[in-house]
């Protein structure tokens, strides 16, 4: 079963959902904005999110655009807007599927189904990666787990992805439009995303921008990690993951 974020300010539908899907023994959350779901997705990990447009702090074609920014986790709209090219502009900034309402939940159900056949099918395409060992950080791809000096790193879903892209590429310069297209999956967008993940991804690694030890940034060029000059064995080590 699947772990659901429901972003929903209509009670009644709200409930609804929560009900329905709570009884296909999914794992439900909910909030009522845009911005306490940009919190959740930032703390929890989930499979899916259902999110509506009409939401009353940010409209939810721009709250799809920051999700976007930070996760990327499979996105089904749902809301009474039936416009075709708004439909369109959603589906090209990220919706993974879309749905008028009103819907039954059996339609819901199908398409969360379909969602996330296409989502798992994606992750399993690849081969498990090796466990990646940059100065004294572990980063364990399959796991999804990150440790510096022995001591666990809690990392949201994005900085974890930026984190092994980067290490999966040591002492390389990656371009921010190479970290766009890879991490974020966008051919295009704003900077500021990136300095802020790097900003989030420092703190947590004891570390700053004017004082690196890992992550160091060349202006107008990119971004490479690589371990500190007092740490033996900066060569990086792949092993099999248990």
């Amino acid at each position: 079963m699947a772990s659901v974020l429901v972003v929903e300010d209509d009670q009644f539908v709200r409930s609804a959902l929560i009900r329905h899907l709570s009884e296909a023994s999914h794992t439900v959350r909910s909030v009522g904005t845009a911005l306490e779901a940009l919190r959740e997705v930032a703390h929890f990990r989930f499979d899916v999110v259902i999110l509506d447009l009409g939401l009353p702090d940010l409209d939810g074609g721009e709250a799809l655009k920051m999700l976007r920014s930070i996760t990327d986790v499979p996105v089904i709209i749902g809301t009474a807007r039936d416009d075709e090219s708004e439909i369109v502009r959603l589906l090209n900034d990220g919706a993974d599927d879309y749905l008028t309402k009103p819907f039954s939940v059996e339609h819901l159900s199908a398409r969360m189904a379909a969602v996330l056949r296409r989502s798992r099918a994606a992750g399993a395409e690849a081969p498990p990666p090796g466990v990646l060992r940059v100065g004294g950080l572990s980063i364990d791809p399959l796991r999804r787990t990150a440790e510096l000096d022995g001591a666990g790193l809690d990392l949201t879903r994005r900085e974890f992805d930026l984190l092994a892209f980067l290490a999966g590429r040591p002492g390389v310069v990656v371009a921010r439009k190479e970290l766009l297209a890879e991490v974020w999956q966008q051919s295009y967008g704003d900077d500021q995303t990136i300095d802020v993940h790097l900003s989030w991804l420092r703190r947590k690694l004891g570390e700053t921008a004017a004082r690196p030890r890992y992550l160091h940034t060349l202006r107008g060029v990119g971004v490479k990690l690589q371990p500190p000059p007092e740490t033996p064995g900066a060569t990086p080590l792949a092993e099999p993951s248990a």
